[in-house]
């Protein structure tokens, strides 16, 4: 199994955990006399089973990404630098943003805002980031499709 059918594989796993959290919820009030739609037991049967291979899975993923270079940096070290630059173009953005909002005056003696940054320049390095974010990401999807799972 490559790295990538192995995230998919969790992805959909997750999805299904929530499906079936919310099918219990639904299922294990009933009126007196009444019966479920479904059984609260086999939907718990089911969801150990999701757990239990998630949490095989998980292992396996995060084996692989610390056991895997790509151009002399492990997947875990790549996937916490995309991690890391995506949440500093997230800052920069919000701060410039804020720094490029303007205030309007109804008379020249009311209080002038400007920004106390350029706004040019931090777009300018957020460009530059979003560049190198984008180019990590192709770089992890392109071997998460040539790596195989390291299973247990």
């Amino acid at each position: 199994m490559k790295l990538a059918e192995a995230l998919q594989e969790r992805a959909d796993i997750n999805r299904n955990i929530e499906q079936l959290k919310n099918r219990l919820k639904n299922n294990v009030l009933v009126q007196e006399g009444e019966r479920p739609a479904e059984e609260p037991e086999k939907l718990k049967r089911e969801l150990d089973q999701a757990v239990e291979r998630l949490a095989y899975l998980i292992s396996c993923i995060n084996r692989t990404n610390s056991q895997t270079k790509v151009e002399g940096r492990t997947l875990t070290e790549l996937i916490a630098r995309k991690d890391a630059l995506a949440l500093k173009i997230h800052v920069y953005k919000d701060t410039v943003y804020a720094g490029s909002q303007t205030s309007y005056r109804a008379r020249n003696t009311e209080i002038k805002i400007k920004p106390a940054i350029s706004v040019a320049d931090w777009q300018s390095e957020i460009d530059k980031m979003a560049k190198e974010l984008r180019l990590l990401d192709n770089r992890l999807q392109e071997s998460n499709w040539k790596i195989d799972l390291i299973e247990s």
